[in-house]
């Protein structure tokens, strides 16, 4: 089993909608790409959070094939949804793992 962290650090002004849109949109429309199985949406803590908080979404997947097809098929598009919504607001890094 494969996780697909993507963790993002986010402005204060933007912090509110930018929840809303991921619980209620941008998940969603991820795992509608059926190459994830589950998530977790997760605040990070014990951060400095003067300019804004800090949270990971974790996807999980079954095989490297999966997390794959997400890259070179969905990943870009579902990406520029949130920078064309959000701006430059907020700042990401992504990284793959796995369950051992």
């Amino acid at each position: 089993m494969y996780i697909y962290n993507v963790t993002i650090k986010l402005q204060w002004q933007i912090h509110e909608d930018w929840l809303v849109w991921m619980k209620k949109q941008h998940i969603l429309d991820v795992l509608n790409t059926k190459c994830f199985t589950d998530y977790k949406l997760v605040r990070l803590l014990d951060i400095e959070e003067d300019e804004g908080p800090t949270y990971a979404v974790q996807y999980f997947c079954n095989s490297l094939e999966a997390y794959e097809t997400y890259i070179n098929t969905y990943a870009n598009d579902l990406r520029q949804q949130g920078i064309n919504k959000f701006g430059n607001k907020f700042i990401g890094f992504r990284t793959l793992m796995q369950i051992v």
